[in-house]
């Protein structure tokens, strides 16, 4: 891993923009939306910059860069001329003052870099290469552009306001995470339009019993990870406890749901422990096996058992 991935809080606080460019643009804008302060220095800036220091968005010093500029107020610099000797003196200046500094378009001189983003709302996710393939990046946005619902702002919206809700209804931690994996697995929920469907929906997934009980999933690994179905990996992202070979590949134990357990098995006596323990403690899981190993019958039982698909 490259580069740290974070989501940093601007709201209310000063950001440094050298440059009025049309570089300058975008990063203002950005900027801007996630409520920061921004000053720009420049001598000159383009129209849309000038409409939103019009409209008071932004501060506007229309000046050259000096180093007396750079104060230790700001929480992040912005280095966007065409002139590379005066982008790196920014750089220098930032240095000094202990601040983050972007030098867009070179990469050597930027403390952090900004990924492609997907927004819906409260819903963001950011993609990068690490500056090596951008239309890589953007390829990947666009697909997930395509496939996200065009509702997911809503979905977290109505999520946001049932926190209090859900928490008298639903005392217990491991039910709520079950209801909300149940609710927004609903396909009506994913077509959704208004905030009235989704209470609806809501109300009426609550009138069911959620339950805590635990499930066991067994699922086949291969040299293939693409392999895999999407059931298996919904199912592998609900997963508390993830029990897997020795051999599995780790790609395929990466994939589970960041906070679940993750213990590794050597042999069938060692795993019927664990599932032992599981079962007790009503867990779901997931267990990682080898294609088309029958070593497992007696374990397995009636279990859901997931196949790779087959090319």
């Amino acid at each position: 891993m490259q580069y740290f991935p974070m989501f940093l809080n601007l709201k209310g606080k000063p950001v440094l923009v050298v440059g009025g460019g049309e570089v300058a643009c975008r990063k203002v804008d950005t900027l801007v939306r996630a409520g920061a302060i921004v000053t720009i220095v420049s001598p000159a800036i383009e129209n849309f910059l000038q409409t939103l220091v019009s409209q008071g968005e932004c501060h506007w010093q229309q000046n050259f860069y000096s180093e007396e500029m750079m104060n230790s107020q700001y929480v992040q610099v912005w280095a966007t001329t065409d002139n590379p000797e005066l982008n790196h003196q920014v750089y220098r200046d930032a240095k000094k003052c202990g601040i983050l500094v972007n030098v867009v378009d070179d990469q050597p001189y930027c403390d952090f870099i900004t990924p492609s983003i997907v927004n819906r709302g409260r819903i963001q996710i950011a993609i990068s290469s690490g500056g090596a393939s951008p239309v890589l990046v953007r390829n990947i946005r666009q697909q997930l552009e395509y496939i996200l619902p065009q509702n997911l702002a809503l979905q977290a919206e109505f999520g946001a306001s049932k926190r209090s809700d859900i928490k008298a209804k639903l005392p217990n931690v491991e039910l709520r995470r079950k209801f909300w994996e149940g609710f927004f697995d609903l396909p009506e929920v994913e077509s959704a339009a208004t905030r009235q469907q989704l209470e609806q929906y809501y109300q009426r997934l609550l009138g069911d019993n959620v339950t805590d009980e635990g499930t066991v999933t067994w699922i086949e690994y291969g040299d293939d990870f693409e392999l895999l179905s999407l059931k298996a990996l919904r199912l592998m992202q609900k997963a508390e406890l993830v029990l897997y070979h020795q051999q599995c590949p780790f790609v395929f134990v990466d994939s589970v749901r960041r906070d679940a357990e993750r213990v590794a098995f050597n042999n069938e006596a060692n795993l019927s422990e664990l599932l032992r323990g599981a079962k007790d403690n009503k867990l779901r899981v997931v267990v990682l096996i080898a294609e088309k190993s029958a070593k497992y019958k007696l374990l397995i039982g009636k279990d859901l058992r997931l196949p790779l698909a087959q090319i």
